[in-house]
């Protein structure tokens, strides 16, 4: 079977970026969830640990942010969810760098926006600070910056941010960690069954999705989809896999038929 081959060269990865949700960081009731992200950062210190280079492109500041700020509900204007995240921000990575020390694992913040990507010297200076950070053995922990950018927290979404960093690094491998077990398609009998893999994202495979995230976040099924066609269309490998699974990590580049796998072109 195709997908059981393209399975197993995931283990070669040495380059690998990982996206974490809001959904999979947050507990029903938006605050942070500290055992979910310890688990999290357990699994990201082990592919360390074995020598691959890690990066993390995390979603989460305006979560945190409402937290903080003691808002049930996310808000809609721009400037309270530019306030949510400027408050936000630092307290997720003071959670992850609490994390990361624990496992002698270092981590640098880098704040992007898509005109970051877009402009091509402020391209290769995105690029240069994070093959630095990495040749440093220091883990980037990404996000937007959303306190600045307007178009990125009203329409876009960290699955594009994580599919733009893969591409920039030249990255082997992007895992996608939602809350769900992978892409499901509806079969012939009309059930709902988990794709294990994708050669290709069509416009067919776009009309099985459902949902357009939740109340603390902005992607859904069809953005990773989206997301991980362009990713793998330039050449790196993407698994779109349930982040609350307890070593999804391990299981993803061990080959483990989890989530669902859409091969590099």
């Amino acid at each position: 079977m195709p997908h059981l081959s393209a399975r197993k060269k995931l283990a070669a990865s040495r380059r690998v970026v990982v996206k974490i949700g809001s959904r999979v960081l947050v507990q029903r009731d938006g605050r942070p969830d500290a055992r979910r992200m310890a688990a999290l950062v357990d699994g990201l210190s082990a592919l360390r640990r074995e020598g691959r280079e890690v990066v993390v492109v995390s979603s989460g500041a305006i979560a945190c942010g409402l937290q903080a700020l003691g808002l049930k509900k996310k808000p809609e204007d721009l400037p309270s969810l530019q306030m949510a995240a400027a408050v936000g921000q630092s307290r997720l990575m003071a959670a992850y760098d609490k994390l990361f020390t624990r496992k002698k694992c270092r981590i640098g913040q880098v704040l992007l926006t898509h005109d970051d990507l877009e402009h091509r010297r402020r391209h290769l200076n995105a690029r240069n600070t994070l093959l630095k950070l990495l040749e440093s053995g220091v883990v980037p922990i990404i996000n937007e910056n959303d306190v600045v950018s307007v178009d990125e927290i009203k329409f876009g979404d960290n699955d594009a941010l994580g599919s733009r960093s893969a591409m920039l690094l030249g990255a082997d491998l992007l895992v996608l960690l939602t809350t769900v077990d992978g892409f499901h398609a509806t079969d012939a009998k009309g059930r709902r069954r988990r794709v294990p893999f994708l050669a290709d994202v069509t416009a067919d495979t776009l009309s099985h999705t459902k949902g357009k995230g939740s109340v603390f976040s902005t992607g859904g099924m069809a953005s990773k989809l989206t997301s991980a066609a362009e990713a793998a269309r330039m050449g790196t490998a993407v698994v779109i896999a349930n982040g609350r699974k307890d070593g999804i990590l391990q299981n993803v580049v061990a080959g483990d038929n989890v989530g669902t796998l859409i091969p590099a072109s």
